[in-house]
């Protein structure tokens, strides 16, 4: 179950590396899922956005972009990517501690290796209230 934590092109964050990878393994357990290896690379806008395009055929900036490596149904292998500008960004817009929009966006990439989805606003709504539920399982 290891949980890498990777820097592209800005230093890592400042967080417990190990409380993290043990709350996202909590997270997986919970939701009876299996993480094989998680690899997150912190990044700056200008990288993600690079990937956005060369990958997703975006040209928007955005906080994360998940890529599960793994086969549907077996333990899961990713590469989460972070704009670490982009989660500051939001930290001031919604008013919230950087550290804890940090974490929200960290699991938010697991959350969507289970299968949680954000498109429509149903979906998007279980996923802000499961970040919540998530976040507060947190020690």
């Amino acid at each position: 179950m290891p949980v890498f934590f990777l820097a592209a092109d800005v230093p890592i964050p400042r967080f417990n590396k190990r409380k993290t990878t043990a709350w996202i393994n909590a997270v997986a357990h919970k939701h009876k899922t299996v993480i094989k290896e998680i690899s997150y690379v912190f990044c700056s806008d200008s990288y993600l956005l690079t990937i956005n395009k060369q990958y997703l055929n975006h040209n928007t900036l955005t906080d994360i972009i998940t890529f599960q490596l793994s086969e549907k149904d077996q333990p899961i292998e990713a590469e989460i990517y972070i704009s670490v500008e982009r989660v500051l960004e939001n930290a001031k817009t919604y008013k919230s501690a950087f550290d804890k929009e940090l974490h929200r966006v960290i699991i938010h990439g697991v959350l969507h290796l289970i299968g949680f989805k954000d498109k429509k606003p149903t979906e998007k709504a279980l996923m802000r209230k499961t970040e919540e539920a998530c976040l507060s399982l947190r020690k």
